[in-house]
This record gives structure tokens, sequence and C-alpha cells, in this order.
């Protein structure tokens, strides 16, 4: 086990497997209560949730989140270090699996919950160690390294808990212990004694530790900037056989300060159980007296009781003079104790005080010399596009898409409604209400199609036959007024100004299959524009396959023939109010009466 990598990272990156909003607020807290230019959780894995609403200082933020590890952007999964797992037991065996085969740089985890099995938690020791990482738990509220990086409820939830510990600056002394409890009391007492923390970590009480104590022990004699060792155990167990077998072989000096809780069990005629699994001598070595003579016997420093402990750990940190005034810090840890959710999240715009800003930017700045479909594309991306071949790409299907005739449904709904003496928002909206899976709204569905089907490597054979057998028509495919020998010109023009890539391509091979079957089954302007918006992002704008997908199921395809009609549907209203009609009634010849 080696924590080097970590200390030399300037952005550490970490997943929480879970919603856990203790250990996850808590940790952004520390990161910047420790001065850190960015949050170190990445992403929020076994959420339905896109996205969750966390606090950065006093700023809101919104964390992504995730089903499953797996849909989590490949760049980002290079950014994981660390990984927490707050999910219940019977999952913590997945969730490991997940981050130990899917993050490419990880260092380590902690597992949460109690209750993994036996069998799990040997596994996990197993892949660990394959991996040459480290897994503490089950049972662990976390580990962390004073001024870099904490994992789990380790040091404290509440940001003044976090820098009374004085867990944002580094330290030197090491806390390992089998109880988290414990953990958070011996961070704490070192730190009431003026000292601070190199590194610490709960083992968890449970029979089988994915990491042992010794594994920790063996970190601390080896690391530069730990000088003293505090130790908590439990009656139960050979941990601490392991742990002098350790000391006994090492040339190392760094005092090593240990109490060994349960003496009391010897009073029984029969070995009691404790709290934690492991905490019950099964024989007489499993003691806690035989445990503080074994530690004693190589040099150990092994308190005989809770309140000697404490004075042999205030003697030690004492000694190592690391007092300093920490009340700005409290202070400040306190101003982020106030904090309250906003009603709403925005990442469009603001206007504080009259100073409007779009995307971050002045208003006026924003704007510049941009067309206002190029403002619009920025809007609706969430960020300016990087392609300029993007922005035509929209322009041109909203010019496209503008209108297609007045009897069309949107168009009517809109006509009727202006003849009917309503305003135009009444107007526009009727028409806009109208847009769906049959009119205006497949766009974004065909997107999904062609994606779905690429990404999994599917045939256009076999993605034909596929909606053939469910009797389902193919989003994207078909029009009524044209045909093989009579393209819509708006396709056309489409094939003509843009190149086409993986999307496209395929779009154009499941038209020869069905054009082939019907003249009238091509790939219309909206499959088009699903495809080619799909190219446009992943080639030109750089998405990834996960962001691609991200930003269709926002139905920003849906979003470009919305746009674009709605020019169209203001358009027919105010030529209907010029026109001055009258209120339209169908004739009866039109309704036929089934009574």
């Amino acid at each position: 086990m080696n924590i080097d990598g970590l200390k030399g990272k300037q952005n550490l990156g970490a997943v929480v497997f879970g919603n856990h909003p203790g250990i996850i607020q808590s940790t952004l807290d520390f990161d910047y209560l420790s001065g850190k230019n960015q949050p170190s959780i990445r992403a929020i894995i076994g959420v339905q949730r896109k996205s969750l609403r966390y606090f950065w200082g006093k700023k809101e933020i919104v964390l992504p989140g995730y089903i499953s590890l797996k849909e989590v952007p490949a760049d980002v999964l290079e950014e994981i270090d660390l990984f927490a797992v707050a999910q219940s037991g019977r999952r913590a065996i997945s969730a490991c699996e997940e981050a130990i085969g899917l993050l490419p740089n990880v260092v380590g985890g902690m597992v949460f919950a109690e209750g993994v099995t036996e069998r799990h938690a040997l596994k996990l020791r197993e892949l660990a160690k394959q991996k040459n990482i480290f897994i503490l738990g089950p049972a662990s509220v976390g580990f962390l390294i004073s001024g870099v990086c904490k994992i789990g409820a380790i040091g404290g939830t509440l940001a003044s808990q976090i820098t009374k510990s004085r867990i944002t600056k580094a330290g030197s002394t090491a806390v390992i212990s089998t109880s988290g409890g414990v953990t958070n009391e011996l961070i704490n007492m070192i730190a009431g004694f003026g000292g601070s923390v190199s590194f610490a970590g709960a083992i968890g009480g449970e029979r089988y530790p994915i990491l042992k104590p010794v594994d920790l022990v063996s970190l601390a004699l080896n690391d530069q900037q730990t000088k003293a060792i505090v130790f908590f155990g439990e009656v139960g167990g050979r941990d601490e056989y392991e742990i002098a077998e350790l000391l006994k072989n090492s040339a190392n000096t760094k005092p090593l300060i240990c109490y060994i809780a349960g003496k009391v069990a010897e009073s029984f005629e029969d070995a009691p159980q404790f709290g934690h699994a492991k905490a019950m001598a099964h024989d007489p070595s499993e003691t806690a007296s035989a445990k503080r003579q074994v530690l004693a016997s190589v040099g150990a420093k092994v308190a005989d009781s809770f309140s000697n402990f404490e004075q042999l750990i205030k003697e030690t940190v004492a000694e190592g003079g690391q007092m300093d005034d920490n009340n700005t810090m409290n202070d400040q840890a306190s101003d982020l104790e106030n904090r309250k959710h906003a009603m709403f999240v925005n990442n469009v715009s603001s206007d504080k005080g009259g100073d409007v800003r779009i995307l971050g930017k002045e208003l006026i700045e924003f704007v510049g010399n941009k067309s206002l479909s190029q403002v619009a594309l920025s809007m609706f991306l969430g960020h300016e596009p990087k392609s300029p071949e993007f922005s035509r790409f929209f322009d041109l299907s909203l010019r496209l898409l503008v209108d297609h005739g007045p009897q069309v449904s949107g168009a009517v709904n809109t006509m009727v409604t202006a003849r009917a003496g309503r305003d135009l928002t009444a107007g526009l909206a009727t028409g806009l209400l109208t847009i769906g899976p049959r009119f205006g709204g497949a766009i974004n569905q065909a997107a999904q199609n062609w994606l779905q089907a690429v990404a999994s490597g599917e045939s256009p054979q076999d993605f034909v036959e596929r909606f053939a057998s469910k009797k389902e028509y193919i989003a994207g495919i078909g029009h009524k007024k044209y045909r093989v020998d009579s393209p819509d010109p708006r396709v056309t023009k489409l094939l003509a100004e843009f190149k086409t890539g993986d999307y496209t391509n395929f779009a154009l091979e499941v038209e020869k299959i069905t054009s082939n079957k019907k003249a009238q089954l091509i790939l219309n302007v909206d499959g088009l524009i699903g495809a080619l918006t799909l190219d446009m992002l992943a080639e030109e704008e750089g998405y990834s396959l996960e962001q691609i997908k991200a930003l269709v199921d926002t139905e920003f395809c849906n979003a470009i023939f919305v746009y674009a009609r709605t020019v169209g549907f203001i358009a027919h209203y105010l030529d209907q109010k010029r026109l001055d009609e009258a209120l339209f009634r169908l004739p009866d010849d039109q309704i036929t009466d089934l009574q």
C-alpha cells in the first residue's frame, strides 16, 4: 500500500456509490476548507437522478448522478483515485467490483456498510491485493490524509468538526482503529492536544476486514510524514500478533501508542460478544490482556486504560510541537453551516443587481457578433460550440424546419386559435402543444434509435427486423409526400452540405432496406437531422458516447424543431390576424355522425 501518489496530486478525484449526504457534503467541505480549487467528488453512482445538489463553500453546485459506473464518461473515470461505497452490505461487492474493474487509476476505497458476508469480504481482499489498492471496511467510517483527501465520515461530517479536528493541514500522527467512533475521537483528541494527523484509517469491526490493521501500520512505518502511530484495537482476532511481528522485524523506531479494549471480558466465565462482530475472544490468545502483552514485548507503548491511552497520546503529540491558531478556519466553518438550498439551480443565466450574465458571461459580451441561431445553440448546449460547422448545421436545420405548409397539425391549430380571437401567446401555445410523436417530435426518437444501434454494433438489417417484428414504425423513416423517386428537398440539401459520419451512414443503410420494401419509406428530414446531430456532436464537438446520450435525453434534438417551427406558427398567427378571418367552424359534411 502506497499513498505517496495521492499526496502529489493537485486535483484528486473520487466517486461515491449511493447518495449519502453526510459523507458527500463532508468530503466537499473538507476539499473546500483545505484550499482545493475544485471538488474531489466527480460523480454519484447508483442513483436515478442525473444531478444532485450540494455545496462548494456557500455556493450551490450540481454533482452528476449515474445508475452505474459504466455510464460515467471515460475521461472522468481516468480522473478517479478513490471510491466510497455508501450502499447496503449486499451491494458492496458489486460496487467494489465495478470500481476495481472500471477505474484505471484507482488507488483505494472504503465500504461504509455493515453485514458484508465473509465470502464477499475475502473476495474483495484478494481483488484489492491483485489490483494493488486498499479498501477499508466493511463498517469503516473512511480514510483521510490531512490536507489531501477524505473519503467517508472520518474526521466528522460537519464543517465545524472538520476544522476542529485539524485535518485540513498536514500532521505527523497516524491514527488506525477498528472502531469508527473511536477513530474520530482519537483524531479530535490529537487536535485538542495541539497536534494533527498525517493520515487516519478506520478498519471496521467486522470479522473479516478487507484491509488489515497491519497493512496500515506498515504504511505508517514507511510514511516519511508520520512520526508517531496511534492504534486502537479490540478483543478478538489476531491482528495485534501480526503488528507485533511487523515491529519485531522492522528497524523503524517510530513510537506506537496502543490501547486494546475489552479486558472486562476476562471477568466473565464465558467470553461475551461485544458490539462489533469481531470483538469476541475465542481463545486466551485473543483476549485484550494477551494482545496488550505481545505488543508491549516489541516496544509498543501499551495503555492499561483509556485515560492512560489519552495521556500517552498527549505526551507524544506535545513532543511534536504542532500547536497553531485555528480560530479563523473555525469561523469559516461555522459560516458554512448556515447554508440553505435554493428553490432552483440554473446554469443558463443570472441577474445579480442588474448584471445579467448568460453562460457565465456578461450579456453584451456573450451576444457579441453572434447570430440568433448561434446564441440559441450555445444556450441549448449549455456552452459555446467548438465547431463552426456545427453552428452552420444548426442554423441551416432551423431554416429548413421553419415551416412546412398551412396543412400540418400545428399550423392548423394556430390558425384556428387566431380566428377564435385569442392572443398571440395562446395561438403559439396551441400550435406547440400539437408537437409530439406523430407531428414534429420524431427527431429525438430517431436520434435515440441511431445512437443505440450504432453503440451496440447492431447491423442495419437486424435493426429493421427488430422494429418489424414488433410491428413498430421507425422514427425518422417514411413520409406521406416524398418517396425514393421524389425525395424531400430538405434532405437533399443537408446531405449536399455536410459530410456523413457513422450515425448518418447507418441511417442511410437503413433507408436502403426500408425503401426497397416501400418507396415512401425513405429517410425523412427528422431522421436525417437526428443522425447528423449525432455525427456533429461526436466528430465536430468531441462529445463522448455518454455525453451524447445525456444531451439527447434532454430532448436537445426536438428543441431544434420546436425552436424553428415557433417562427412558422407565429407567422401563421400574424397572417390570420392581418386577413381578419372570422371564427372557424367545420362544415357539417366534414363530420360523420356514427350514432
